[in-house]
């Protein structure tokens, strides 16, 4: 075996790396959060939209996304250029891609018909997710390359995390806070049709500019890791795509990180998508109140990122990733006291802070990981078939969260309308208001639950990676005598 081919990685990468490759994540957070966030109250209180027809584009558009996540893994993996490696093409025209369709999305002449209006929604959100797709699932392949050492990914995993959630930060702190601003016109800032407009624009000039600095400075390593490329000429035909993703899914460590990360993003999609109705109409609390409560939630997120990394060390990824499960149970099941006795605390945002700070905690490590980890898995694949799949581990990944956000969306889209929640109505009913804030605390606790128990079956752990990696070293060094 030619040894070019064999990049040691076990180094520490340098902070300047971290930080510029961590800088592509940015532009995902604000991406992801901009439709998590606004999307479903936009076409519902804005668009007038009805929230049946709102899950369905949603959820039909994250099917898709879950659909081709996996398929772009896999040509990525399999993509061999001189220029660009098997990463950075799809960088460029993802990056660029999400910032042109987001804007054309907050942009919808309110006097078209609904169903005109649905269909346009339709079609520009099945474009934003088919550039995300093309960005994030090559993006994060990149950032599994970039180091073997076992502890090294978790710090890189986490300084991802940090732009992810200052991504998420600033959609629902900054641009919540600038555009959504009470007038007299529009007491309740959030209904302001045109803030959507200004906020579309900015948000995906940001995007363009953060996907734009992560290419420039990690294009260095095109040529590094093209050395790290399989040897083996892939087909790509649908067959051995069709047997790749069955090898996966069918890997039981695989099954169990994935699990748990579906579910950990079922609770945040839950709250992402409904959490501004809840705040809005069950809690009566304004823009600025709402802005505090979720930027402390990331800010402590954020903060929280090199505890993980600690604690990870101390106590190895499992048993971490199940404290912060614990911790977000808990925060789950303090949200429900605030729901049940919501006359007493209406308005007042300081009942709020204790929910932030342990999910926030709590999701600090839920977002960092569970990607460590399928790094690990990853390198199983290696001492056992000699190749590795990073794209194509993160594209069957992200399947497994996604067609479950699908259904859960479509699902929320329809419950809006069972509960008949009137965007027409500045105050809705009582028994509306209460079932949202149920449907939040409830779901969410039992999303969590359920990725606790999928970490059952999952026994990597530091000894026994660094006893595969040590294998595979043993096999390259016999290779090169050979």
């Amino acid at each position: 075996m030619n040894t070019t081919k064999v990049f040691n990685k076990s180094n520490k990468i340098p902070i300047f790396d971290k930080i510029s490759y961590g800088i592509g994540n940015f532009s995902v957070g604000v991406a992801i959060q901009v439709i998590g966030t606004f999307l479903m109250f936009y076409c519902t209180a804005i668009l007038n939209i009805p929230g049946s027809l709102v899950g369905i584009a949603i959820s039909i558009s994250i099917a898709w996304d879950a659909i081709t996540d996996p398929l772009m893994g896999y040509i990525s993996d399999n993509t061999k250029s001189k220029t660009f490696g098997r990463r950075h093409l799809y960088l460029i025209i993802g990056g660029l891609g999400i910032g042109i369709s987001n804007l054309f999305l907050w942009n919808i002449n309110n006097n078209f018909s609904v169903m005109t209006k649905f269909i346009i929604i339709f079609i520009d959100i099945i474009a934003i997710k088919t550039f995300m797709t093309i960005f994030i699932t090559p993006y994060t392949a990149l950032g599994a390359e970039l180091s073997k050492d076992y502890n090294e990914r978790t710090s890189i995993q986490g300084n991802k995390t940090i732009f992810f959630l200052l991504g998420l930060f600033f959609v629902s702190v900054v641009l919540l806070s600038l555009f959504f601003q009470s007038s007299e016109e529009y007491p309740i800032g959030q209904l302001n049709p045109k803030a959507y407009s200004s906020m579309g624009i900015f948000s995906s000039i940001i995007i363009v500019i953060f996907s734009i600095i992560c290419i420039i400075f990690t294009k260095k390593y095109i040529p590094i890791l093209r050395l790290n490329e399989n040897q083996t000429e892939e087909n790509l035909g649908l067959h051995d795509l069709l047997h790749s993703f069955k090898e996966i899914i069918g890997d039981v460590l695989f099954r169990s990180v994935a699990l748990t990360y579906m579910f950990n993003n079922i609770a945040s999609a839950i709250f992402s998508n409904i959490g501004l109705h809840v705040f809005t109409y069950t809690f009566i609390l304004n823009n600025q109140q709402i802005a505090l409560i979720i930027g402390a939630q990331f800010a402590i997120s954020i903060i929280s990122q090199p505890a993980w990394t600690f604690i990870s060390k101390k106590i190895d990824k499992k048993p971490a990733i199940m404290l912060g499960l614990g911790l977000c149970i808990t925060a789950s099941t303090y949200f429900l006291a605030l729901v049940l006795f919501r006359n007493h605390i209406l308005s007042n945002v300081i009942y709020f802070l204790p929910f932030a700070a342990l999910a926030g905690f709590g999701t600090g490590g839920l977002f960092t990981l569970p990607l460590s980890m399928i790094a690990d898995i990853i390198d199983l694949e290696e001492l056992n078939i000699g190749k590795r799949s990073e794209g194509t581990y993160y594209g069957c990944l992200t399947l497994f969260y996604k067609f479950s956000q699908s259904i859960t969306l479509l699902l929320l889209g329809f419950i809006l309308d069972i509960i008949k929640f009137n965007s027409n109505l500045p105050v809705q009913s009582e028994g509306t208001v209460v079932t949202l804030g149920l449907i939040v605390s409830i779901a969410s606790a039992t999303s969590f639950i359920s990725a606790l128990l999928s970490l059952k079956n999952y026994s990597l752990n530091r000894l026994k990676v660094e006893d595969i990696q040590k294998q595979i070293a043993e096999r390259y060094s016999t290779n090169e005598v050979v």
